[in-house]
């Protein structure tokens, strides 16, 4: 295998090769990275010891180092210790950090000062806390490599294009989904929005559905969703019922038709013996299990001959509904 005719590069491949790497691997490392033909072996050496030292598993390292070969040839003192202490500065667990950069190992090849600061400084903007903040990051590391002007802003315009500009509402999206900020507005968060009106949702309600389950809007409409939609249609639901499901209970759209959706809707009609629009009423119907939760409290009713709707049926903790029907003593 031919990678450089210097000794470094040379030696750079017997480093890789020391370290389990075959010659596939280590070709494609320095395709990704030219720099590393001529880095000093005992710089590579060094910050490869570095991840370890910061709580970095052994094993894991190839893969960080195979997805960002440049950190090998990174200065460790000037690049990549500041930030991985200013993101230190931003967890709260220990082993925040090192999974961020697991996930994205090019976080530590970006500038401290140039993008991480203006970063936590644009997220502050948006009202969402300093402690939040660093979650966000650290959840979503890769957030670091986005452009503020003119990515992260046109994202965070459209979501105020939603009537999410106030009370510190887009903060609240991006605190519960920080992933959102990596889609395409006008491939991705646009089309499944206007999707959503055109089954009914308005104004309110797709705030309302932003709110609560944000992920909703980086599904692709025509893949994800159409299918939910189309399912609910043949079992029988309206399209203001299904608006209806929609705000009570966003995930209905991308659960499993198969394995979720379709078994749960079996089970209320053929064996519960109810009416299919009465999950109208309680939406969050099809977040509960069907054996642990439905098939066991149906039981349990129907041993006593006991009536109730829904949401009595379910809302309730394990402790209140055995108090609510008096089961204390059936279920023991």
């Amino acid at each position: 295998m031919e990678i450089s005719g210097t000794h470094n590069g040379s030696s750079m491949m017997w480093f890789f090769k020391d370290r389990g790497f075959d010659d596939n691997s280590i070709h494609g490392i320095f395709r990704k990275c030219k720099r590393l033909e001529s880095v000093q072996k005992e710089r590579a050496k060094e910050n490869w010891e570095y991840l370890r030292t910061i709580g970095i598993q052994e094993r894991k390292i190839p893969s960080i180092v195979s997805k960002c070969p440049k950190i090998l040839a990174l200065d460790l003192n000037e690049k990549i210790v500041p930030m991985v202490e200013c993101l230190r500065t931003l967890g709260t667990k220990p082993h925040e950090v090192t999974s961020a950069i697991a996930k994205f190992p090019h976080i530590l090849s970006h500038s401290v000062e140039e993008k991480l600061c203006p970063l936590l400084a644009f997220f502050q903007a948006l009202g969402i806390p300093e402690k939040q903040i660093g979650k966000v990051i650290l959840i979503n590391p890769r957030l670091i490599s986005y452009s503020i002007e003119t990515k992260l802003k046109e994202i965070v315009d459209f979501l105020a294009s939603l009537g999410l500009d106030k009370d510190g509402m887009i903060g609240k999206v991006i605190m519960k989904f920080p992933f959102i900020m990596g889609y395409s507005v006008n491939k991705r968060l646009r089309p499944t929005s206007e999707f959503l009106r055109s089954i009914g949702l308005s104004e309110l309600d797709l705030q309302a559905v932003a709110m609560n389950f944000p992920a909703i809007l980086s599904r692709d409409a025509k893949k994800a969703l159409v299918p939910n939609y189309d399912f609910l249609k043949k079992c029988g639901f309206q399209d203001p019922q299904i608006s209806a499901l929609v705000v009570g209970f966003p995930p209905i759209l991308i659960k499993s038709i198969q394995n979720s959706l379709e078994p749960r809707i079996r089970f209320l009609v053929d064996v519960m013996g109810r009416q299919v629009d009465e999950v109208i009423d309680y939406p969050c119907f099809f977040r509960h299990g069907l054996k642990r939760r439905l098939e066991s409290r149906h039981k349990l009713l129907k041993q006593r001959n006991l009536d109730c709707s829904l949401s009595e049926m379910l809302a309730y903790n394990q402790k209140k509904f055995n108090m609510k029907f008096g089961l204390l003593k059936l279920s023991n």
